[in-house]
Parts: structure tokens; sequence; C-alpha cells
């Protein structure tokens, strides 16, 4: 890697590390090619990237960042997993983690938030922005659909009262 390649490696570190919703940093020593392809693959249908960071260029790419805390974290064979949704990628990662041992959260950073790896944990069992999403809208539709059925509901009791005289009368 020359040095232009490792600037632009680090300029889109940087991006990440400033614009994803969640980073997951975690070790993958041992990981073979088919479990990394698989993780990757995961990432991606859910909407995020997994990419194997070079420790020393990471770290560069931190500097000046809110998740710059973890620097730290950066030892050994790291990766790094994120996306714009704060939750996608810790849910991918630990889910991954239950298929493959080998893959060792390390941590990571929401934001300016630094998280360990039981932050990352607990992260990924909350629901994803659409699943947030789509509760908020049943939520708002539930009442409307009650009011609708309460303003009916006298019409219809109004209906059968009247049906009931008409029947009395048609029996008398």
């Amino acid at each position: 890697m020359d040095r232009a390649e490792k600037r632009e490696f680090v300029a889109e570190l940087n991006g990440v590390f400033t614009n994803a919703g969640s980073v997951v940093v975690a070790h993958y020593a041992g990981l073979t090619v088919a479990q990394m392809n698989d993780l990757r693959s995961r990432m991606r249908t859910a909407g995020g990237t997994v990419k194997v960071a070079k420790n020393r260029l990471a770290k560069i790419a931190l500097q000046g960042t809110e998740s710059e805390g973890v620097a730290d974290l950066f030892t050994g064979q790291t990766l790094i997993a994120y996306c714009e949704d704060p939750v996608t990628a810790p849910k991918i990662a630990v889910e991954f983690t239950k298929v493959s041992d080998k893959l060792v959260i390390l941590g990571g950073a929401m934001g300016a938030t630094i998280l360990d790896a039981e932050g990352i944990k607990a992260l990924a069992t909350m629901p994803s922005l659409d699943e947030m999403r789509a509760k908020l809208v049943g939520l708002i539709q539930t009442p409307a659909t009650r009011i609708a059925q309460i303003v009916n509901a006298p019409a219809g009791a109004v209906a059968r009262v009247i049906g009931a005289y008409a029947r009395k009368d048609e029996a008398a």
C-alpha cells in the first residue's frame, strides 16, 4: 500500500467514524474466509459494512472524531463493522458471535459514546430504526381506529333499537 492509498484509506475511515450510527470493533483471528464472507454478506444485506482495519491507520483516522476513545481497541487482528442505523451493526455482529466464537467483540462507539463489549450487546437487543418507526405508526393508528369504532357504535346501536321496534310491531 503506497502513501496515496494510505491517505485515501485514512480519509475513508475518518468518514466512517464521523458519519456512522455505530461502529463495532472486534478481533477476527481464526475466522475462515468463508466465515468472513458470510459476516460481510449478512452485514451488507442489513445495510452495513465490514472492513479489516489496519490498526495504525485506524488510529490516525480516529484523531479529531467523537469516537477517538476507541483507539485503544485497535490491537491485533481487528475489523470494524458499521452502519448508519445505530443498532444494525451491533445486532449482526452479536448474532454472528453465536455462529462463530472466533469473532470477539471488543467494543465500539455510537457517536461520542464509547461502548464496551457489554454495551454493544445491549445495543444489539434494541429494535432497529425501522422497527421503531413501525411500532410508532402502529401506536398512532390504533387510537384513530378506536375513535372510528366509537363514533360508529351509537349509529349502530340506534339502528339495532329501531330494528328491534320494527320486529316487535310486525309481531304484534
